[in-house]
């Protein structure tokens, strides 16, 4: 039977970082506010920050993260708390605006063996599903197909935010 390939070569620069030690991406985006656009950060607030996720599950996959360096919600305080789950909501909006979509999954994995993939950086998914994105290609070929470029949506969040005063937090 002759199998046919799927290439997707910009996953081996995040194959390849899980194995080298670098800078926590997260760390550097909290310090490199200038270079927002480029690294796909949509808003800041005083204690966490939204950005896409460079190598996403569904289209419009974001993350939340907190300022701080933490591996889990232990070091974080009851307005930092609050203002990461005010963040998930605000996504949600943003993202039923610009996608419509009927669902949504968001989840946290602690530690490397729970799929973290960035372990000590506490770290928020908020993926958009539809009706039947479940498709044969998940089914047959363990592959997402993404619909819309990120940095198109990238936009597109950010012209919504503005129009809504996003993240309002």
């Amino acid at each position: 039977m002759e199998r046919n390939n799927l290439w997707a070569p910009w996953r081996i620069k995040y194959i390849k970082g899980l194995t080298e030690k670098h800078e926590c991406f997260l760390c550097h985006n909290v310090n490199n506010p200038a270079q927002d656009c480029e690294n796909l950060v949509l808003w800041r607030t005083k204690s966490a920050f939204v950005l896409f996720n460079r190598f996403p599950y569904n289209n419009g996959h974001l993350m939340v993260a907190p300022n701080k360096h933490i591996p889990d919600f232990e070091g974080l305080d009851e307005n930092e708390l609050l203002e990461i789950t005010k963040l998930i909501v605000v996504c949600q909006k943003a993202l039923k605006l610009a996608v419509n979509p009927h669902g949504f999954n968001v989840g946290m994995n602690f530690g490397r063996c729970a799929g973290a993939g960035v372990p000590g950086h506490l770290h928020v998914h908020i993926v958009p599903r539809w009706d039947g994105d479940t498709n044969f290609m998940e089914v047959c070929s363990n592959t997402d197909v993404i619909s819309q470029g990120m940095r198109e949506l990238y936009d597109q969040l950010k012209e919504i935010g503005e129009k809504h005063n996003l993240p309002g937090i």
